[in-house]
């Protein structure tokens, strides 16, 4: 027990990227901390998000690839079957195991203790664990994220996965329909249309990935049905039954098909059911996340949160400023705001999509504003004759001549974000990126050579 009478400086609930890294940290700086998480140490972006996406989007452009090489000349480079169960899904979950390991290590390697257990919050300092030990601590930090949901749907909960269940599937479905028109759908229906799977995708509203750049989501819907993923917008799943071992989907404009898999990708839900939560005085919203102030505290002073628990921008990459902004402030004696203007981010459609800063919309609801914007076919597409193009954007103030927003659309564009990312973050103008000399011959060129507006308000 440390000198102010608590077991611990820092207990954290959940072993994501967010608290482990905060639980890490605070550890290494002096702190007495535990940690406890209930299933498996990585979270969502580990072990059921990110990084086993990002490894599936790999080895679905790989089929196309055989393709396009044989239109480059490679003779006898035939496209082969996807091998799911003998030698993909065991890849992965071994990488996966690894990478668990790894954090695992890293926090044990900083002193702080670890809990294989659920825990919930008895009061503002006091954390009680499913093996029925509790524990005293100073601060709490609540980093418990979030999880898909299966809607109401007739038949969904029972015939029906999500994102959690689809990387553990024990057959490789031929036919599988994607419910949803966000990022997570998006990806999923490009995945298995690139792995070989009849793909359809459903998705109720007007069009795919609101929220986004208006002109980008047009574009990418395009190419995403080109490549031959069956969209359709303002369609929904009416009901579900299984027949003859596959799944009967029936959509509400009468329309009904056979599907080995379905998956619904229509939203994620705060973890915060059962917590205890509630009962000792914290805030939830309505969509039950943890309601913070700036500096990620609660309506209870001892409890803290980071992550998707608090529905703010749900990006790993942002779950850890939170979690250092949080150990900053707490720990370090220096109250720091995790920065959340113009965080970058990526959709793994393909092709790719990625963003930073405003939307042509957003920026335009705010000032007057230029839009810069080229799709072109890029030469390694236009060489074997494929329609493919790419998209480069910059939303400009008229006002600062600073670049508000930037869309890129093509192979490679969130590795191209993060770069154009760091320009936007520092204020980069228009002239900044016109006075940058092209690298050539690329795609992304094209960013430092649009010269008149294609449009201005």
């Amino acid at each position: 027990m440390d000198m102010s009478g608590f077991d611990y400086d820092l207990f954290v609930i959940g072993g994501g990227s967010g608290g482990v890294r905060a639980g890490r940290v605070a550890a290494e700086s002096g702190a007495k901390v535990a940690l406890a998480e209930e299933f498996r140490m990585g979270g969502t972006c580990v072990i059921r998000g990110c990084v086993p996406k990002k490894l599936m989007v790999f080895a679905s452009q790989f089929g196309p690839a055989a393709d396009a090489a044989r239109a480059f000349g490679w003779q006898n480079n035939a496209r082969g079957d996807f091998d799911w169960t003998g030698t993909f899904r065991p890849t992965l979950h071994a990488e996966l195991d690894r990478l668990e390991g790894i954090y695992t290590k890293n926090l044990g390697n900083s002193g702080a203790d670890i809990f294989h257990a659920r825990a919930t919050i008895k009061d503002a300092h006091t954390v009680e664990l499913s093996t029925g030990e509790a524990f005293t601590a100073k601060h709490i930090l609540v980093a418990t994220g979030g999880r898909p949901f299966l809607p109401d749907t007739p038949g969904a909960q029972e015939l029906g996965i999500t994102s959690n269940e689809v990387f553990n599937l024990d057959d490789f479905p031929k036919r599988i329909l994607i419910v949803g028109g966000g990022y997570i759908a998006c990806e999923f229906a490009c995945i298995f249309n690139g792995l070989g799977s009849h793909v359809a995708q459903w998705y109720r509203g007007a069009q795919i990935l609101r929220g986004f750049d208006d002109e980008v989501r047009g574009f990418l819907a395009e190419h995403i049905h080109e490549r031959g993923v069956d969209l359709h917008v303002g369609l929904e799943v009416e009901q579900m039954e299984r027949r003859d071992g596959a799944i009967l989907v029936t959509g509400t404009d009468g329309r009904s098909e056979m599907f080995d898999q379905v998956l619904f990708a229509t939203g994620r839900t705060p973890n915060t059911d059962g917590l205890g939560l509630e009962d000792v005085g914290v805030k939830l919203g309505r969509g039950g996340e943890v309601v913070v102030d700036d500096y990620s505290q609660t309506s209870v002073p001892s409890i803290y949160a980071v992550g998707d628990v608090t529905n703010r921008i749900n990006l790993t990459p942002v779950a850890i400023r939170e979690g250092m902004a949080f150990v900053e402030t707490v720990f370090n004696g220096n109250p720091t705001k995790p920065d959340h203007e113009n965080v970058a981010s990526a959709v793994f459609t393909q092709p790719e999509y990625g963003t930073v800063g405003l939307s042509e919309e957003d920026a335009r609801a705010r000032e007057k504003i230029d839009v810069y914007c080229a799709a072109f076919r890029p030469m390694q597409k236009s060489f074997i004759g494929m329609n493919e193009r790419v998209l480069f954007k910059l939303v400009v103030s008229q006002e600062t001549q600073k670049v508000l927003g930037c869309h890129i659309v093509g192979d490679g564009a969130g590795e191209m974000i993060q770069l154009v990312a760091i320009a936007v973050k520092m204020g980069a103008t228009k002239a900044d990126f016109d006075r940058t000399v092209a690298v050539h011959p690329t795609m992304s060129e094209e960013i430092v050579l649009m010269k008149s507006p294609t449009r201005s308000d």
